[in-house]
């Protein structure tokens, strides 16, 4: 029989008659005789409530006291994940990320995994236990509760398959696997049957929501077979399997676009008139770094004179207002230059490894986006990789319109 770690997102948990329904499907996996960890989100709505009501005692509350607040959210859905079980009649023992032993930095909110102790999760397994496990949370070496940024459920779970060796990571979502494009903007999207790692990971920093960032880079790293499957089908169906980058695909020949996505939590800043000097751009970008904040996309232009340059970059739009008074400052020490900003932009992005093997993907993109009247305003390229930045208002435009440019469009 197999191990198995299963991740249920807020929605598949959001209500007690959801809870059971999980409950059930896990019941049945253990039935037949395979061990189960499952790991899970706050029910859904519960971690935006904690954060109002953060705001409503304090504007900017410490990251830490943070942590503390909305790690809570996960304790109850475990607590009552695993009374469903044991009211089927299938043993099983919640525990916090902290109990379950998930050793992290002390980066709060935004916490990284340095360790996971399983030895806890192992004697509970070889006792015919089902494990439940607090996604999003764990512990730092000094006993401070941490989280692991927003959607750090799939992180907990990838990274405990990996500890545990497990025979797959099952996510489960609101949706029935990875499509070609958000299927709520764009009804003829495809459901993939499996999509490289590689692929995924270009997908989920570019926007999709589907996987984590930093779940995806965990089952690459670890060789961690991946599924993503709905928890509201009764027939689940295979969901999309995501495969290592040197596992065999089904196809011979790579479709030349996998998937689009889109990111509209994006703003820029822009530097105008910095010193075109050797040094400029690390003295922009060096204490937004410093700040944990994490940049994107960057475009430098220089002057017709050589004399100053214009400096962009992205950044989460949730960072927006701090990077910006970063740059007023950078741009004080420096003498010269103006910080400007805008908060109405998306960035819309085309994956595919068959990129690397035909030409001619950006120019199509450029060209659809021009029959359509949306301007550019940046440009990001990598091997499998071109991003846009535009107005976010075109954003749903700009995603149907390519997704027919590139034949992605599902059949009827």
């Amino acid at each position: 029989m197999a191990l198995y770690v299963q991740k249920f997102g807020g929605t598949s948990v959001g209500t007690p008659e959801r809870i059971k329904k999980v409950a059930e499907r896990v019941g049945r996996f253990r039935k037949e005789g395979h061990d189960v960890v499952v790991v899970v989100s706050a029910m859904s709505g519960e971690t935006n409530r904690l954060i109002d009501l953060a705001k409503q005692i304090h504007e900017e509350p410490s990251p830490r006291e943070m942590d503390m607040l909305v790690s809570t959210g996960e304790q109850v859905t475990i607590a009552l994940l695993a009374m469903a079980l044991e009211q089927q009649g299938v043993p099983a023992t919640s525990y916090t990320g902290a109990q379950v032993g998930i050793v992290t930095d002390q980066a709060h909110t935004k916490a990284r995994i340095k360790e996971i102790d399983t030895d806890s999760i192992r004697e509970d397994l070889d006792e015919g236990r089902v494990v439940v496990v607090a996604g999003f949370q764990g512990v730092d070496e000094e006993g401070n509760i941490t989280t692991l940024g927003r959607g750090g459920s799939d992180t907990t779970g990838v990274a405990l398959a990996a500890s545990l060796k497990a025979d797959e990571c099952q996510i489960y979502t609101d949706v029935d696997g990875v499509y070609t494009a958000d299927p709520r903007i764009c009804s003829k999207a495809k459901r993939l049957e499996s999509i490289t790692v590689e692929e995924m990971l270009e997908l989920a920093s570019m926007g999709s929501k589907v996987l984590q960032i930093r779940a995806v880079e965990f089952a690459g790293k670890y060789k961690v077979p991946l599924r993503v499957l709905s928890s509201f089908e009764e027939n689940e169906g295979p969901g999309t399997l995501i495969i290592a980058d040197d596992e065999e695909t089904p196809s011979m020949e790579e479709p030349l676009i996998s998937g689009i996505a889109h990111h509209t939590n994006e703003a820029k800043l822009t530097v105008l008139g910095a010193p075109d000097i050797p040094g400029v751009a690390a003295k922009i970008l060096s204490p937004i770094g410093d700040n944990n904040i994490e940049v994107d996309m960057i475009v430098q232009n220089v002057s017709p004179d050589g004399k100053s340059t214009d400096f962009s970059f992205t950044v989460a739009r949730g960072d927006y207002k701090k990077a910006q008074e970063i740059l007023e400052e950078v741009v004080k020490e420096m003498g010269s230059g103006k910080v400007i900003g805008d908060t109405a932009i998306a960035k819309v992005s085309l994956v595919g490894v068959g990129m690397r093997s035909h030409a001619g993907v950006a120019s199509l993109m450029f060209k659809t986006l021009a029959e359509n009247s949306i301007n550019i305003r940046m440009v990001s390229t990598s091997e499998i990789k071109i991003s846009v930045v535009l107005d976010e208002k075109f954003t749903e435009l700009a995603v149907r319109a390519l997704h027919t440019a590139f034949n992605l469009d599902k059949k009827d």
